[in-house]
């Protein structure tokens, strides 16, 4: 991609409205557009960060079996109703509207329903379990306040992946499978060594559910952490027996703000019951189907990664998630040149946004910074004669002169 062709352009400042980090970051460098509070549109580069984010989310579902699915947004009150959650006073988040003809419908929040529904075609005998579908999709819910950015949206991606087994023991296998999974993914994102598996309410069917929280001094929630163990309990279940219950001394936790980037919850049959999603064991006994549901923000852990990284010069995002690994700068007049480099570079598998613009070389150096790409190369005149180009590394501001071979052997 060539600057020159993207239609986005870098600001000076943020929307006086703009109160969270993230998204002054992210609405500056001309990833974001913002739509309303908690509403935000996705430019160019803002859409390859968050398509990578779920790449690397989608590749650990994948790998423990999961089945990619894409549901409605739209929902009717039929199954909601069934459960209880259609009452405003239940689920208080809803945004309803209705059809001409005056049925009311909603914009869902969760899918919890929609796919119990959708599975009592699909799911009749034990030989048709386990399953695990999951999807990628925009949810909708009537937040009181959203000056968090991309971290508490009115409308925001979700990856909600739900498990529908046979037996408590067959959920339970699954259940630690996805913990593993969400390691490796906050692992992947660069975010492992801040993000802690925390201990939550398990509502009536659990004890415990379980969180993800990445240490932030912008979280919304409190949660004790033992880093000793690795261990955190959130809050809300802070008490002695609890702490008894996982060896743990109050003397050693340390109370740190926490964003929750992920979680997982074991459902029992809470859904399957009002909704008769049953199967045949092999006696040929009906039994309902025991099901858990496993969420992750990809929209929230971009404006986390954006917030987490940033230094005072811009955005910083980790390589395998950054829209482009290279911001190619050409200084002076030297249009062949640099056209030449760019293709090697595409040629190498590198991926490179192109600063092709006919502008003063600080600013085209303080939009590299303000976009935050892994690495920037530099060539100009001076560097051709030597034969050398400037490679700088985004998250260190180190700098060095190398050959193109040299410098494809660093970061290919």
């Amino acid at each position: 991609m060539r600057v020159s062709h993207l239609f986005t352009k870098t600001l000076k400042d943020a929307p006086a409205d703009e109160v969270a980090k993230n998204a002054q970051l992210l609405i500056r460098a001309g990833f974001v557009y913002k739509e309303m509070a908690g509403v935000y549109a996705y430019l160019p580069l803002g859409k390859k960060v968050l398509e990578n984010i779920i790449q690397v989310i989608r590749e650990e579902m994948d790998g423990i079996g999961g089945n990619e699915i894409s549901l409605t947004a739209l929902q009717s009150s039929e199954a909601w109703k069934a459960t209880g959650r259609w009452d405003d006073a239940v689920l208080d988040v809803w945004f309803k509207t209705k059809l001409a003809n005056g049925t009311e419908l909603g914009l869902a929040p969760t899918h919890e329903e929609a796919l119990t529904k959708l599975m009592k075609n699909y799911i009749h005998s034990y030989k048709d379990l386990p399953v695990y579908p999951y999807q990628f999709q925009i949810k909708f819910r009537n937040e009181l306040r959203s000056k968090s950015g991309l971290m508490r949206g009115r409308e925001f991606w979700m990856k909600d992946l739900y498990s529908f087994s046979r037996s408590q023991e067959e959920h339970d296998t699954f259940y630690e499978e996805v913990s593993h999974a969400y390691t490796r993914v906050f692992d992947r994102l660069g975010l492992g060594d801040s993000t802690f598996k925390t201990f939550a309410s398990g509502g009536s069917f659990a004890r415990f559910s379980h969180e993800y929280q990445t240490i932030s001094p912008v979280g919304e929630d409190i949660i004790y952490l033992d880093r000793a163990s690795g261990i955190a309990v959130n809050e809300e279940v802070y008490t002695d027996e609890v702490l008894a219950e996982l060896g743990l001394n109050k003397d050693t936790l340390e109370a740190v703000k926490a964003v929750e980037v992920g979680n997982i919850f074991s459902l029992s049959t809470k859904f399957s019951d009002p909704l008769e999603l049953n199967f045949t064991d092999e006696d040929g006994v009906s039994k309902p189907v025991i099901m858990g549901s496993y969420g992750i923000g990809p929209s929230r852990l971009m404006g986390l990664i954006a917030e987490h990284f940033a230094d005072d010069k811009g955005l910083v995002w980790p390589v395998n998630i950054a829209p482009y690994k290279v911001y190619l700068v050409s200084i002076g007049d030297i249009t062949e040149q640099a056209d030449q480099l760019y293709k090697k570079l595409k040629d190498s598998g590198l991926t490179v946004l192109f600063d092709d613009r006919a502008e003063r070389p600080g600013a085209k150096f303080a939009d590299a910074e303000l976009m935050g790409l892994p690495y920037r190369i530099t060539i100009s005149e001076r560097l051709i004669e030597q034969g050398k180009l400037e490679l700088t590394y985004r998250n260190t501001s180190e700098t060095e002169l190398l050959t193109l071979d040299e410098l494809l052997a660093k970061i290919s």
